[in-house]
């Protein structure tokens, strides 16, 4: 008897339950070999649709394949939680060792969860959602299920696999306990299989819809080798220009050569602390390639805080490397997350082919160079369902760098810890941590953990003189109550007459778009040939970027010398190179306004250059708890520096004074760092270490220990996990021809494989609404569904040159983080 795993739509052709589960298999151990997980993975894969060796599925799948347009209720028979009982039944046993019993318990927690999420051990309602699975449930079909597998699959070919990821599991354990690690390495060692076998189940049925050879492994060393030689050339041209012997330019040269001399050092996790305006992209790079082809690395990932960091970044190399292809860029999640919701009892996949494509198209970072932004790459660790968590591997044996790390959100600090020191310690990863503002991750409580002698760049303090190029000056005193934005302005129109160039950055949009329209309505600008420039997260990445670096873009412009003032959010802060004579910066936390220094004198082509710090009076932080205690602190600084500037190197941008800001903020939010839920009154971290609170009322409940011996609270982590608290969901806006053209080809059928390029294609054409403005817009009749409603579209008339999506209200800065 043939039993069906999927049945291809085109031609009706059919995959065997027993080719798709050796086929996963494979996958997965392929994945999981790369740090040592192979058997554990493995198992995951040989037996996660164990559950479909049924004549019920069989039915089922067949019914659902001859009635497209009816099809029976996703999840009515049950696949996915066969596999699991077994192995719980099997190996978790009296007597059973309590290593085979956590081996027993990771496997199938992955098995039972792979439409849905993984399980908790023990959740905050004293039960164990994952006994209830593999232990409490009944399944009608389980025995034929059992017996049909083991006619393929022999019992004691099933037993030597388990010895030997047993044996993988201890070691582990061995590691973690040897490099102190807390417990929550285990359940992100739980999530790292889990990932293995999400994305070799879904790789293997897109290849089988599409009718694909199994994709050939990508020569990652000969296209990193090609990447160092193409650098290498690029840097030597550099070295030849006619500014090529500045001091400052000399300065970068030398600390480029220490990042290279660096990366024949071992994996590790490191520092590189290059001032602004240092080089510090292409220096970061050249360590990068250097130590993937020393160390054999499979993948390069640059993490920015910002979308609109990835366009520039991702650009250059490009430019570079001369292999787009090779090249990801992950910005945000243009498709809704509403299939990863966990409903009851819907166990199945999707045989709505439609949702079936776009649940196969989703992305998996699959490239060897890959950027993305801080909170895709949190979401893979933290946020729930099988989308994100599906990239987990890929994070493996690989070079990861991180841009202006000081930008991790304040309470997920020791989640991003964990997952750096999981990385190094159990996925063989390096780590290089880029910024001028280190945030001193090392003095929190659930700590980086560092490797010897971290900081790439030697002579820090010298260094820092010798990029001296603005002086701060302090004006909060002066603007006690703040200034609105006719005050505003008219400081602006004084530097103007002094400078070329003006940016102002201010902490919210509406602050932001009220100066520019006031500077807009002033007289002395009318005929001065002054030319205003706006830019927000309400314009979409590839609108900011044609802004900034397009043909007649503002950095083109300062470059021929003509007069521009530019208003921002701190969008521009970070990343992007672009300089400025004069900067103007709201009060905020004292790494901002390092960073929007920055943007000024970036060169050094004159001696030196003023940046101002303002209050601004148009700005409400109700909503922005993080910039509002950063500026807090910088006030306590700005304070400390009038008393006594010598004990800050007599110096606002000083690594003393910057090292005395950051004591103060994490002193602060030192209770905020662990994530906490409030509504739980627990925090995050907990739930996925020891859960000590949930683990102690289940005892006192049921008068006895867990049976369970892992007990982390893994979905309800998952369930409350949020990178940032946007309440946003990203819309495709018609910026261009390349926008509307995508909306147009969005609205067709497509397949898998065309329907994950236009996704690609689509992030540069994104904004993200929050849910007030989307009901604006709604309302309005601004927007329509596309890909059957997985989709939001914006009509044109929505959508403006100067301002991108033109909605009522303020947003937190931190959508330009997605």
């Amino acid at each position: 008897m043939t039993y069906i795993a999927h049945i291809r739509q085109k031609d009706g052709e059919i995959q065997t339950v027993q080719d798709h589960l050796v086929e996963v298999q494979q996958g997965a151990e392929q994945a999981g070999e790369k740090i040592g997980v192979r058997y554990l993975a493995g198992i995951a894969g040989l037996l996660h649709d164990m559950g479909k060796n049924t004549d019920a599925f069989r039915n089922y799948i067949q019914e659902a394949v001859a009635h497209p347009d009816a099809p029976p209720r996703k999840g009515s028979v049950d696949h996915s939680t066969a596999g699991g009982k077994l192995l719980h039944h099997r190996y978790h046993v009296s007597g059973a060792t309590a290593q085979d019993k956590y081996t027993a318990e990771w496997i199938a927690n992955c098995i039972i969860s792979h439409h849905q999420g993984l399980r908790d051990y023990i959740s905050p309602d004293k039960t164990s959602p994952y006994l209830e699975r593999v232990v409490s449930k009944e399944l009608e079909h389980y025995e034929q299920a059992k017996e049909e597998f083991f006619k393929l699959n022999p019992p004691e070919r099933l037993d030597k696999l388990f010895e030997l990821a047993t044996s993988e599991l201890q070691q582990y354990i061995q590691i973690i306990n040897k490099h102190k690690l807390p417990r929550i390495a285990g359940s992100l060692l739980i999530k790292y299989i889990f990932s293995c076998l999400i994305d070799a189940d879904r790789t293997n049925t897109r290849q089988f819809e599409e009718n694909e050879p199994s994709t050939e492994k990508v020569d990652y060393r000969s296209f990193f080798q090609t990447s160092y030689e193409l650098l290498s050339q690029h840097l030597t041209g550099l070295e030849q220009g006619s500014k090529a012997n500045t001091p400052i330019n000399r300065l970068r040269r030398e600390m480029s050569s220490q990042c290279e001399e660096f990366a024949l050092r071992p994996s590790g996790v490191y520092t590189l602390s290059i001032p602004t305006g240092g080089g510090k992209t292409l220096a970061s790079m050249r360590y990068a390639l250097k130590h993937a082809i020393e160390h054999n690395k499979q993948r390069i990932i640059y993490i920015v805080p910002y979308t609109t960091i990835i366009e520039q970044n991702a650009a250059e190399i490009r430019s570079i490397l001369q292999n787009d292809d090779m090249i990801l860029e992950h910005h945000s999640n243009v498709v809704d997350d509403m299939d990863d919701e966990r409903k009851e009892g819907d166990e199945g996949e999707t045989y709505d082919a439609r949702k079936q494509s776009l649940k196969l198209a989703r992305d998996h970072w699959d490239r060897p160079i890959i950027f993305t932004t801080m909170v895709q790459y949190l979401n893979t660790f933290y946020a729930k369902g099988t989308r994100n968590v599906r990239r987990l591997h890929q994070l493996s044996n690989a070079v990861i760098v991180f841009d202006e790390v000081q930008s991790v959100p304040v309470r997920c600090i020791s989640l991003f810890n964990a997952a750096l020191n999981f990385l190094h310690v159990i996925g063989r990863s390096s780590l290089l941590l880029c910024t001028a503002t280190q945030p001193a991750l090392d003095f929190v409580k659930h700590k980086l953990h560092f490797s010897e002698q971290p900081e790439i760049i030697q002579n820090l303090d010298r260094v820092g003189r010798s990029f001296k190029r603005v002086e701060l000056h302090d004006l909060t005193q002066d603007t006690a109550l703040g200034w609105d934005a006719d005050e505003l302005s008219s400081f602006v129109q004084e530097q103007m007459r002094e400078v070329n160039s003006v940016l102002v950055i201010l902490n919210t949009k509406t602050a932001v778009r009220k100066l520019f329209e006031h500077l807009n309505e002033e007289e002395w600008l009318q005929d001065s040939g002054v030319q205003i420039v706006h830019l927000s997260t309400n314009m979409c990445a590839a609108h900011r970027k044609e802004v900034l670096s397009g043909e007649n873009g503002v950095i083109q412009r300062l470059a021929k010398g003509e007069r521009i003032i530019c208003v921002s959010t701190q969008l521009i802060e970070a990343g992007v190179n672009i300089s400025f004579e004069c900067v103007v910066r709201s009060l905020s936390g004292l790494d901002s306004i390092a960073q929007a220094a920055g943007r000024c004198n970036r060169h050094g082509k004159d001696e030196i250059r003023n940046v101002y710090i303002i209050r601004s009076s148009d700005e409400v932080l109700t909503h922005l708890p993080e910039i509002k205690i950063g500026a807090e602190k910088t006030e306590r600084v700005l304070h400390d520096f009038r008393e006594d500037p010598e004990s800050l190197g007599n110096d606002l941008l000083s690594s003393e004074a910057i090292a005395r800001y950051f004591k103060y903020y994490f002193h602060d939010i030192q209770d905020k760092m662990h994530y906490p839920i409030p509504k739980l009154e627990q925090n995050l971290f907990d739930l996925m270490d020891r859960n000590r609170y949930y683990v102690d009322a289940y005892q006192k409940k049921h008068a006895t220990k867990p049976e369970v011996v892992n007990h982390y609270a893994i979905a309800t982590a998952e369930k409350y996990f949020e990178a940032i608290s946007t309440n946003a969901t990203a819309v495709l806006v018609p910026y261009g021809e390349k926008g509307k053209e995508l909306i147009i080809e969005l609205n067709g059928e497509l397949e898998p494989s065309e329907l994950g390029d236009l996704l690609r294609r689509a992030q540069q054409y994104t904004v993200n609404i929050y849910d007030h403005e989307l009901k604006t817009l709604e309302k309005s009749g601004d927007l329509y569904p596309l890909l059957h409603g997985h989709v939001l579209a914006l009509r044109e008339p929505a959508y403006s040159e100067d301002f991108g999506v033109e909605s009522k209200g303020e947003g937190a800065w931190e959508t330009m983080m997605i």
